[in-house]
């Protein structure tokens, strides 16, 4: 900051500090010889600093050529922090598409376990019901086979009740006509 800024700034002060005028708002009390104190100063001090600008002004080239490099710098920087942050988001493209890579394969890995169980479960379904057919197609023949050897069976008692009932109907057969004879011959005796 400048001598000339700096005093500015002690007259600001100064007459923030002063105190207002009796029935006043807007007027203050100032102390005449500390203000032309100040004033005095910065007018002797005001041609110094137009020498100094005069100077700056005449060593603009420099000070452009200065701010020129500064800016080159500045850029030269930024681009070196661009490239470094472009990079790190390659980096983390290629993390993000690592990680996706990994997800996808996590999942094929999920899906052919769940394939590969659920064809288990239709293979384990399908031999319970290839084992059931089988048990019931033996119970099948099983029962056919008794109901055969039973039928066979109740044929060759009927075969057996059949004669018995045919030897009883001879009998009774016989015996009546026996019967018969024996009363034919009674009836002849009597008369």
């Amino acid at each position: 900051m400048s001598r000339i800024e700096q005093l500015i700034g002690e007259i600001e002060e100064y007459i923030d500090s002063c105190d207002f005028a009796p029935f006043s708002h807007t007027k203050i009390q100032v102390n005449k010889e500390e203000l032309e104190e100040l004033l005095v100063e910065l007018r002797l001090r005001v041609p110094d600093e137009i020498k100094k600008y005069q100077q700056i002004i005449s060593n603009q080239e420099a000070i452009i050529a200065e701010a020129h490099t500064q800016a080159d710098e500045i850029l030269a920087h930024a681009t070196e922090q661009t490239n470094e942050l472009v990079n790190e988001h390659e980096i983390v493209q290629e993390a993000y598409a690592r990680a996706t890579e990994i997800i996808e394969d996590a999942q094929g890995q999920a899906q052919a376990i769940v394939d590969q169980a659920v064809a288990d479960a239709d293979s384990i379904r399908q031999g319970s019901i290839n084992y059931t057919d089988e048990m019931l197609q033996n119970l099948q023949a099983i029962v056919s086979q008794s109901m055969e050897d039973a039928q066979g069976r109740f044929e060759s008692f009927l075969s057996t009740m059949q004669s018995a009932y045919e030897i009883v109907t001879n009998n009774r057969n016989e015996l009546a006509a026996g019967m018969a004879t024996a009363e034919e011959e009674g009836q002849g005796y009597q008369g």
